[in-house]
């Protein structure tokens, strides 16, 4: 006997307004649609809002070899302190001499300040490294290093000290394991010498021990959760406008990267002066989280990796005029840099890049699939630089999907102009960018109904929902238009393969762009609501799409649909039926569902339902309650349902099992 929602699940579903209106979603279950690809829901880092040097990266230490443009960036210093530059790492070759101050009663000493402060937790152990040695003439220097409160009523500043000696006149590594006895997150770090003779001191480093997957120098644990929770299917790195730098000398090297970590040079960040209203002049990159660190959080969270790299063009929203780019006849290192990249990742360990990947540690290929060429580029300067590197990818490496770009915008001039090109070029997939207000977002339900379907696949590589009336921060009615959004994107798994949110990180103290899709201060992390729309599409991803209409027509938010958008998917693999309903407006909906092209052996049965609501549309989720706002999910205790009813401003997932069909 078939049921409806609301008497068969008294608490999944909310009561009845007076004023739903009534339809009917026709799913089509005698065919299957187009495959729904992996990669289809994926993530993408880029180093802003301090998301990999104070966030990702879990070094605690800011300017930790002393090798920022201005050397003690990071650091305060008393005392007898000197800079010196013929350090043990060429790349890297600042550090400090630390003397006697030449007062019994004066401190020579040097204090850290972290980023935003260095957070350590009660019972949590870190790991304190340094390379020091003594300069001839002595044999012996102590240290004393504290964690200490900069600020505080307590009797003394430090809560945690550890003494070391320095012994013998070559650089060695040091190292220490301390606990804490307090929870604090905006410590600081103090090295003091203790007596008279001198110490020279480089690459001061302090993590936790309890990295993910427990690596010295490793990743921040309750980040790479966040991601590895999301099951996401492709991870595109590095950026994001890095990738041009603000000029070429900024870019983003992927060579640079590689080795020791204590040898990679330090680079500008793209965004450390970028906004004058968030300015964070300080803000570099130490290349921590380099490449092979990416291709292995990749592998580790079963993620494509999806590298970019330069197309030999700076930013073009900073530089103008041809003298800031690279000359079309002499773009072939930059080419080599993407041939070596995909050596680096793929080839086997006698290749040259293949070797320096094995002596990382990882002698296994990384299987890279594809990757993007430029970022956010527009106009003739970029495809006939694109042109080339096509030209010589297909040759080299034909097994390598090729991203092109269609601009910074979701329409308009460049957009209309690249789409041609990125055909006639013949890449496979074309990189679109939005982020666009609330009514862009309800206006794009059919966007990529009407796509050519001979020409290049979408990967929708960066986007956002940004509120209007200036309500730009994270908030779940803008969530719940990017769902809706997304229907559109699974309805059409033919020619959409990849889709991105951007940004993915923000430090609370350190952020310039926002929305984000995860937030974090020195010691806690929250998924927001952004992030739990997109972990429900990633675990639900199905491996077919299912036609789902209306009179013939999708739900996707069109004139008479009421503000319903609808996407159905089948899971061959788990035998069920998935279909995602999003009622954005302001009254519920009620609407009857039709499997077409089943036995009546066949009668989906109702797994669960998943609703994603919050009474208020622009709140969010917060470090103080990180689970103000997740989805609800209710087992089901019917065998079937006639009729669905969607709450107002809802976003609903219905799962059912189909035993029997392929």
């Amino acid at each position: 006997m078939k049921k409806t929602l609301l008497s068969a699940l008294a608490g999944i579903a909310f009561a009845i307004s007076a004023n739903a209106q009534n339809h009917e979603l026709t799913v089509d279950m005698k065919h299957n649609g187009a495959p729904i690809q992996k990669t289809m829901y994926g993530l993408f880092i880029e180093d802003i809002n301090y998301a990999a040097d104070g966030g990702l990266y879990a070094e605690l230490v800011k300017n930790r070899s002393f090798d920022f443009p201005y050397a003690f960036t990071g650091w305060k210093v008393a005392g007898n302190v000197e800079v010196r530059n013929d350090g043990p790492f060429e790349r890297n070759p600042n550090y400090v001499r630390l003397s006697g101050s030449g007062h019994r009663d004066k401190w020579t000493a040097l204090l850290n300040e972290g980023f935003f402060g260095i957070g350590v937790e009660k019972d949590k152990e870190y790991r304190f490294t340094f390379y020091a040695r003594v300069p001839e003439g002595y044999s012996e220097a102590r240290i004393r290093m504290e964690l200490a409160i900069p600020v505080t009523n307590r009797e003394g500043q430090d809560f945690l000290a550890h003494e070391m000696s320095i012994n013998g006149n070559e650089w060695k590594q040091y190292e220490v394991v301390v606990k804490s006895p307090l929870t604090e997150p905006k410590a600081e770090l103090r090295i003091f010498l203790l007596g008279n003779n001198p110490v020279d001191l480089e690459h001061i480093s302090l993590f936790p021990v309890d990295t993910w997957k427990g690596r010295k120098g490793g990743l921040r644990k309750d980040l790479m959760e966040a991601l590895a929770d999301m099951k996401p299917g492709c991870f595109r790195f590095p950026g994001g406008c890095i990738v041009e730098g603000t000029d070429l000398a900024t870019r983003y090297n992927w060579k640079n990267t590689l080795g020791p970590v204590e040898n990679r040079p330090l680079n500008e960040n793209r965004w450390h002066y970028t906004f004058r209203y968030r300015f964070f002049p300080d803000y570099f990159q130490t290349y921590g989280l380099g490449f092979y660190e990416y291709f292995l959080l990749s592998e580790e969270i079963g993620a494509e990796p999806l590298p970019v790299v330069n197309v030999g063009l700076s930013c073009q929203y900073q530089n103008h005029g041809e003298h800031a780019h690279v000359a079309v006849d002499e773009l072939d290192p930059y080419i080599q840099d993407a041939i070596d990249l995909i050596e680096f990742a793929n080839g086997d360990t006698t290749t040259e890049y293949g070797k320096i990947r094995a002596q990382m540690g990882h002698p296994e290929p990384f299987n890279l699939k594809f990757l993007g060429v430029g970022n956010e580029q527009w106009g003739p300067e970029y495809v006939v630089r694109l042109e080339k590197f096509v030209e010589r990818l297909r040759k080299e490496h034909p097994e390598i999907q090729i991203i092109g770009s269609s601009g910074p915008n979701s329409e308009g001039h460049d957009f209309d102009y690249l789409w041609p090109e990125m055909k006639r070029i013949n890449v496979d997939l074309v990189d679109e960018h939005f982020y666009r207000p609330e009514h862009w977002f309800l206006s794009q339900g059919n966007r990529y109904d009407n796509y050519d379907r001979k020409g290049p696949k979408v990967f929708a590589g960066e986007y956002a929902c940004h509120g209007a009336n200036g309500r730009k921060w994270n908030h779940f009615n803008a969530s719940l238009l990017e769902a809706a959004f997304m229907t559109n994107l699974e309805r059409n798994a033919d020619i959409v393969h990849m889709a991105t949110y951007a940004p993915l990180f923000a430090h609370v103290d350190g952020w310039q762009w926002r929305p984000d899709l995860i937030w974090y201060d020195n010691l806690r992390s929250v998924r927001s609501c952004s992030y739990y729309v997109q972990q429900m599409y990633a675990h639900n991803t199905g491996t077919h799409v299912l036609k789902a209409t209306e009179q013939g027509k999708p739900l996707a938010g069109n004139e008479g649909q009421d503000g319903l958008f609808a996407s159905a998917v089948w899971d061959a693999n788990k035998k069920e039926v998935i279909i995602k309903i999003i009622n954005v407006s302001d009254i519920a909906q009620e609407v009857k569902l039709n499997f077409n092209g089943l036995k009546k052996s066949q009668q989906p049965q109702l797994v669960d339902v998943t609703t994603y609501h919050s009474d208020d549309l622009y709140a969010d989720n917060t470090l103080d309650n990180p689970t103000a706002i997740v989805p609800q999910v209710q087992v089901a205790n019917c065998t079937t349902i006639d009729t669905a009813t969607i709450p107002a401003k809802t976003f609903a997932m219905y799962r059912f099992k189909v035993d029997g069909r392929k």
